[in-house]
């Protein structure tokens, strides 16, 4: 049990703190693992280049709301991005006011490289799981996901 956590009624800690170690322990594997590569990127670049490299090109909006962060914060991080090569900002084709992000050769080049020990992070994390535990738990975490999103 965390001491900095105020426990639930049988003594663990509550869904929201334990979830909330666990992205924070996900973050620092992967923060350890980019360092160890030599790659100079925080775990919020790292997530840009992920989405960008999963998705495709968008806008900036649009990946701001998918790695929730605010439209300064995305700007700051595109804005370091794109000095490291990693990204440029391109005119949208239907919406001449817009602009598209994408990835640039180098970015998908850093993506291929980081993409297995991304893989292998995450592995490492679930490695006392067997495959339906896994399969549960992602079953799980979907639906509170879906639970929290849900206006009604």
């Amino acid at each position: 049990m965390n001491p900095n956590v105020c426990p639930t009624p049988d003594g663990r800690d509550s869904l929201g703190a334990l979830i909330g170690m666990v992205r924070s322990e996900i973050v620092r594997a992967i923060e350890s693992d980019l360092a160890a590569q030599g790659a100079d990127l925080k775990f919020t670049q790292f997530h840009v280049l992920k989405r960008l490299a999963i998705f495709g090109p968008m806008s900036a909006t649009e990946l701001a709301r998918a790695v929730d962060l605010d439209g300064g914060a995305m700007t700051r991080q595109l804005d370091q991005l794109e000095t490291k090569g990693y990204l440029r900002r391109q005119p949208h084709e239907q919406d001449r006011r817009a602009l598209r992000i994408e990835l640039t050769e180098a970015g998908e080049a850093l993506w291929r490289h980081l993409h297995e020990s991304n893989v292998a992070t995450l592995e490492r994390a679930q490695r006392s799981l067997s495959a339906e535990e896994r399969e549960q738990l992602h079953d799980y975490l979907g639906r509170v996901l879906t639970a929290l999103r849900d206006k009604d």
